[in-house]
């Protein structure tokens, strides 16, 4: 997980700072000592953390924190801001054209940072918000670049142009703007070529293409696990052709995350998502706030929120109360909850989302295997899958007959039917309680899958 090495070490000093009663201007001093040498090590760029420890430090040396009945939160709250400020203050939303203008983005950056990904992600976020997105193949140097945009684009249901590898890609662009203006497309994406390192003939290309065809917003990819390399990379490229944003790909890696801390101080350029994950659904806005809250172990709860509402039924989840309220929660709704946290990205990525967990997941989560979680759940979906639609439905009927069937197909033994009825039973009377605990007269509730 991006941040973990950064989020303990913090926490630790964090911990330190809440045990005192009173701080002075030297317990100060000494936090933000180790506060220094955590981001450094997180390869965030010298400067930022220079500017960054100094404004914390000017703060939190002042006479209301000093006096503060709680100091230690104080200081915390004050690096909250601080990293909030650093990372945009404010979320940065890409603005399109008008009513059925084309708004034209062009996508950069290096070979492996994920950019031909990353565009089809964007491009079905788009057009779930009602755009008719156009995807065009500009990449002539590598042949699998276009094919790779041509079977992601069919997976998100969006268009592409390509011309071959025959073409100028400032040719390729002209006739896509064409193409878009006959078919309607109101966005239109172009995949430029990405190459190992940033070179003359590269930023030329992008150049030419930026001068032949009215371009809204030049955004770059970068991985984030490249460190203070991906801060070097945007540096360069918003010199030479004036970026408007980027893009930060694999911080669900095993990455320092230091460019996420880096990248807005040094360029002036917002981040405008991360990539979290390999699947075309894996695309988060990015909210300088929530990242300022994972990174400090506080948990991203709005994020999870939104990921509910963007992958559970409202009707189905209206339906599945009603159905807890009236005790008729059966095995069809079960594996539906499970087949949703699984669109969610697994118990881990839920889990690490939660106040006060997040920061429990570099010590007592990171000893989970969550493997081992999943697979206990493909388990119970095998199990599940082996009963009856009527005995899914009415799980009464489920007599050891029935049981040792339902073992035979799903390949394991009765003992393990019984204990996965067993946690249904136990789970289906606590959702109940549940239910009844919260049934007050709130109007807009979302529901987690298991009742989490």
């Amino acid at each position: 997980m991006a941040f973990e090495s950064l989020s303990e070490k913090l926490q630790n000093v964090f911990k330190n700072l809440r045990g005192k009663g009173k701080l002075s201007e030297a317990d100060v001093k000494a936090a933000l000592r180790e506060v220094k040498m955590a981001l450094l090590e997180a390869d965030v760029n010298f400067k930022v953390v220079k500017n960054f420890v100094k404004s914390v430090e000017e703060r939190a040396i002042g006479q209301d924190v000093m006096s503060s009945l709680t100091p230690g939160q104080m200081v915390i709250k004050i690096v909250n801001e601080e990293m909030v400020k650093l990372m945009g203050d404010e979320t940065t939303e890409i603005k399109f054209r008008p009513g059925n203008e084309i708004t034209v983005i062009m996508m950069c950056g290096l070979q492996g940072a994920g950019k031909t990904t990353t565009i089809a992600k964007l491009a079905g976020k788009f057009k779930a918000k009602g755009k008719k997105p156009l995807l065009v193949a500009c990449d002539i140097y590598r042949p699998a670049a276009i094919d790779q945009l041509q079977i992601n684009g069919e997976k998100q249901g969006v268009p592409v142009f390509a011309m071959g590898t025959n073409h100028k890609p400032v040719n390729i662009a002209k006739a896509a703007m064409e193409h878009a203006i006959k078919n309607g497309n109101n966005v239109v994406i172009i995949d430029t070529a990405g190459r190992l390192h940033i070179d003359e003939d590269m930023m030329n290309e992008l150049i030419e293409i930026k001068e032949n065809i009215s371009v809204d917003h030049i955004i770059l990819t970068v991985d984030a696990m490249t460190g203070q390399d991906a801060v070097n990379v945007a540096e360069t490229f918003n010199e030479k052709i004036g970026i408007t944003g980027v893009i930060l790909t694999k911080l669900d890696g095993d990455t320092r995350g230091g460019a996420a801390l880096s990248i807005r101080s040094v360029t002036g350029k917002p981040i405008l998502f991360i990539g979290m994950g390999e699947k075309l659904s894996d695309l988060e806005q990015f909210y300088p706030d929530r990242m300022a809250s994972r990174i400090l172990g506080m948990g991203d709860v709005l994020t999870l929120i939104d990921k509910v509402q963007s992958e559970i039924d409202e009707d189905k989840a209206r339906e599945l109360e009603k159905k807890i309220k009236k005790a008729e929660f059966d095995f069809e709704d079960y594996l539906e909850q499970m087949q949703q946290m699984r669109k969610m990205g697994g118990m881990q990525k839920i889990m690490e989302m939660l106040p006060g967990v997040g920061g429990l997941s570099n010590k007592n989560l990171k000893d989970v295997d969550w493997d081992e979680g999943e697979n206990a759940i493909a388990g119970i979906e095998a199990i599940i899958y082996s009963m009856t639609k009527e005995e899914r439905r009415n799980p009464d009927i489920l007599n050891p007959s029935r049981k040792k069937r339902i073992a035979k197909g799903a390949g394991v033994d009765i003992s393990e039917v019984n204990r996965v009825v067993k946690q249904f039973d136990q789970m289906k009377k606590m959702m109940k309680q549940f239910s009844g605990m919260m049934g007050g007269k709130s109007k807009k509730r979302f529901k987690l899958p298991f009742g989490l």
